[in-house]
Parts: C-alpha cells; structure tokens; sequence
C-alpha cells in the first residue's frame, strides 16, 4: 500500500535489478553527504501559531514565466530509460497533468523532440557543457526550436564523483559481474517494462553527437564522461549566457560568493545542489548555506534547492527558510520505476497534500507567509 513516497522506494528495490536500483539510490563515497541531506531537515523543527484562519489555502508559485500549482518541480535525472521504457515522457507528462514542470536533462534517455511541447507551462532543459562546444551550441538551437524557455547549467559534475555503490556491480567497466547478471534474471518485470519494448536504452540528446557503437548501452555514459568539458569556468558560463536569451538558473551553487557571482553574470536564478549527494562526499547540505545565502542575496533573488526532499514538512521547512522552490529527484524516480506514469502523478499527488497539509497546521494560507519565525534550529 502506498501511503508516502518512502513506499515507492520500497516498491522501486524489489521491482528494479539491484545494479539499477543502486545506480539511483546511491552517492559518493561513504555516501554521507547523501544521509547528512536527511539529517539537514531533521535539525529544524516547526513552531507552529494556533487560531489562526487558513480554511483557504493556495500553493501556488511563480517562477519567471513558470506558473507552478505547487512548489516543486521535477529535477534532472539521467538515463531514466534503465528504469521503465519511455521513463522521461511519463515524467514529463505527468508534471503537465499536475500542473508543475519536468526539468528534462541533457542525459535524458528520450531526446528532446520525444517529449511534447508544453501545453500548460514552460518547458525546462538541464545543460551539461561538453569539450565540443558545436555541440553545446547545437543543443541550445534545439532546445530553442523545441520551445523551453529556462536553462539549468549543472556546474556540480564536472569531475564526477566515486559512487562505489555502483562499481561493486560490475568485473570492470561497463561489464556487469555474474552476479548482477543472475540478479537481473530474478527480475522479469524490469526486463519486460524496460528491454522488451524498445532495446538497450541510450542517451537521445547525445545520439547525433556519438559514435555509432556508443548510442546504445552504458558505454554511452563512458564516453559523455570523456567528453565533460573539465575546465568549465566562469568564462564559459558568460559564453552560455551570451547565445541563450531565455531564463538562465545555475545548479550546483553552495557559497555565497558563487551564488552572487552567478547573478552578476546575468542568472536569472540560482539552484543549491550537492547534487544529492553523488559528487563530493562530506558536502555541506543546501538547506545548511540556503538562509546565508537568501540573506546576501536578498528577497528578488529566484533560489531552488534539491538534495534530501523526501516530505511535504520537507518542501514547506526550505520555502521557510527562504527557498522560492524545490526540486524533487529520487522519489520521482522511485515512483516511475515501480508504477510508471500512474506512479508519479500519486508521488505528485502525495507530496501535494502533505505540503498543503503543513500550511494548513502552521496556520499559513499561502507560500508568502511562511518563514524562519516558523521554525527552531535543534542541533540534537
């Protein structure tokens, strides 16, 4: 029975092979960056008014041109075709329904042009910047032609991190152990949902820049970490904002000096990332360094934040704590994976309600009310 989103991850480990349900769930390292992203929301505890009137609430949010029906949107996730045939297009298609946006990523398994135009909202694209800078040229004429208007710069994956969840699956490189192999035999339905219908999934933005031999199967993750442009800078930041015109936010900010540097560069806004916990380990939390920088930035500034969001009391503690919005990962992976499309709109649904609900027992009837009055800083 799913009654939260911790039931799609339970649902999503005996529905996925384990070398796929880790390559999710899993982190850098010692992974305690990931678990210290938990423990970052556990540290603030509400103190909540009564008799306050908030029998009508709305949450409602406005991002630029993004009209949100709630205040989350779906983050950037890679490769989703390893969970569930046409994963991307699910997600996607699910967040319109909801009236919220998916970020589709430049890893995604679907390209652009296999997701539908937006009918309800603005169409979001992640970028990762590549050493081929035709490519990143090509990508953003794309991304124009296929109407999104928001562009996210991952700057948090340049040097990707050691995720040895991952690596023990494998006898070298890209080569499933017998193991994982036998492992995948025990688990039918993935290869049914996921192989049966349209083969080894790939990387669909990428496939017109790839080797032949790299379009198909992980190999095509070997060589996209090849070709990660490894001196990404701020320069190269200026040259991205100066070909896109549309709105600009980047991911992977942590320092208010970044943070204030990326908007005197032209961001339209920012989005705190440890990129949940899969880079460097011992990171500091986004929601840690959110209200540091919401004070050097002030109140105009547009600041999401991901890493950790697992609740509703989650979202409301990071809107709180001066966060515009968040971004929801995993679960939403987690989700499709176990009951596809049908899957994510209960995620959706769920976090909805349980957001909806905090406001209403804080005594808010709309997101601009809320704030650090509401919460207590508790190191124990």
């Amino acid at each position: 029975m799913i009654v939260n989103l911790a039931d799609y991850r339970r649902q999503a480990q005996r529905a996925l092979p384990t070398f796929v349900f880790d390559y999710v769930d899993g982190g850098a390292d010692d992974e305690r960056t990931l678990m210290n992203n938990r423990a970052a929301f556990d540290r603030w505890q509400f103190v909540a008014p009564m008799l306050k009137d908030a029998s009508v609430r709305s949450l409602a949010v406005q991002l630029g041109d993004t009209a949100l029906a709630a205040p989350f949107l779906i983050a950037p996730t890679g490769y989703n075709g390893m969970l569930r045939y046409r994963a991307d297009q699910m997600l996607a298609q699910a967040a319109e329904h909801a009236g919220i946006t998916y970020i589709q990523s430049t890893v995604s398994t679907a390209a652009l042009e296999e997701i539908p135009c937006s009918r309800t909202g603005a169409r979001w694209f992640q970028l990762y910047v590549l050493k081929d800078r035709q490519v990143t040229v090509d990508l953003l004429r794309r991304v124009k032609e296929m109407g999104c208007t928001n562009l996210v710069v991952s700057v948090d994956a340049v040097h990707f991190g050691n995720r040895e969840r991952d690596k023990r699956h494998y006898r070298k490189p890209m080569k499933l152990s017998l193991a994982s192999y036998l492992n995948v035999a025990r688990h039918p339905g993935w290869v049914l949902r996921t192989l049966v219908p349209g083969g080894m999934p790939g990387f669909g933005n990428l496939k017109p820049y790839l080797p032949p031999q790299y379009r198909r199967g992980v190999g095509g993750a070997t060589y996209f970490a090849q070709q990660m442009d490894d001196s990404l800078n701020w320069q190269t930041l200026a040259w991205i904002r100066s070909l896109w015109q549309g709105a600009l936010y980047v991911k992977g900010i942590l320092t208010v000096e970044d943070a204030k540097a990326a908007l005197a560069l032209g961001a339209d806004g920012l989005m705190l990332s440890n990129h949940g916990g899969r880079q460097l380990d011992g990171s500091v939390c986004p929601l840690t360094v959110l209200p540091e920088i919401r004070r050097a930035c002030g109140s105009t500034a547009r600041i999401l934040i991901d890493s950790g969001i697992r609740r509703g009391t989650d979202v409301v503690k990071a809107l709180a704590l001066g966060a515009n919005a968040v971004l929801v990962g995993r679960p939403m992976l987690y989700a499709v994976a176990a009951e596809g499309e049908a899957g994510v709109a209960q995620a959706i649904t769920l976090l909805t309600q349980e957001i909806d609900r905090t406001l209403a027992q804080l005594g808010c009837c709309s997101l601009a009310e809320l704030g650090p009055h509401l919460l207590c800083r508790c190191e124990n």
